[in-house]
């Protein structure tokens, strides 16, 4: 069993993920109460599954783009549990688990995760062959105007949008076709059960991260 964990931000997150699928998921919206909160939820999310300490193979975290304390709670967590359980760690970039759950979607895709200040941390991502689905751009903090230059074609955004880039997305369409298709709030929730599938792909390839290499993505310094 993988547990994996997101603390990227105030959309907070664990998941339990084998070869059978998602096994549970649990999200919920915190204030700066990651270090008080992250344990109790994992220890509840295991009980009710049945699962002892041992029954954990390895475990992902959220890598960021995001919260300067909430990814390192994530990260210091899954360090800890990961040293005292002698199981990997494997971490997943923030924005390419927010557009994964749009992988089969036709149109480019643009992950969005708040950065404060009227910033926002964006990554483009679309299918196609030869690779297949991959992130088609650098991670890049940009502002609500910048955001929207960088959508040269219709594209498909999600991630925690706020009210004030809607509406600056919307405002741009005018009375041509929209640059920016939005997604719907529900659809834009950033799921850490995706984050999980990621990383049990990896984990099942044989993949493993080193613990004193894995830090946070900061676009920005604290």
């Amino acid at each position: 069993m993988l547990l994996a964990i997101d603390t990227a931000s105030r959309v907070t997150g664990i998941a339990l993920y084998d070869q059978a699928g998602l096994h549970l998921e649990q999200m919920w919206l915190t204030g700066d109460n990651h270090t008080v909160e992250l344990m109790p939820y994992i220890v509840r999310a295991c009980e009710q599954q049945g699962l002892g300490p041992s029954a954990l193979q390895a475990l992902a975290v959220s890598l960021g783009p995001g919260s300067f304390t909430g990814l390192r709670v994530g990260l210091s967590v899954a360090k800890g549990l990961a040293v005292a359980l002698g199981i990997p760690v494997l971490g997943i970039p923030t924005l390419d688990a927010t557009a994964y759950a749009h992988s089969r979607e036709v149109l480019p895709v643009c992950a969005v995760l708040p950065a404060g200040r009227g910033r926002w941390c964006i990554a483009l991502y679309r299918s196609g062959a030869p690779s297949g689905w991959q992130r088609c751009s650098d991670y890049a903090l940009v502002s609500a105007d910048d955001l929207l230059a960088s959508l040269r074609e219709p594209t498909f955004v999600c991630g925690e949008l706020d009210a004030h880039l809607v509406e600056v997305l919307r405002s741009a369409a005018g009375g041509c076709a929209p640059r920016a298709v939005i997604a719907s709030p529900a659809l834009s929730m950033r799921r850490v059960g995706y984050l999980a599938e990621l990383a049990w792909q990896r984990f099942s390839a044989g993949e493993r991260d080193e613990l004193s290499s894995l830090t946070p993505i900061y676009l920005q310094h604290a």
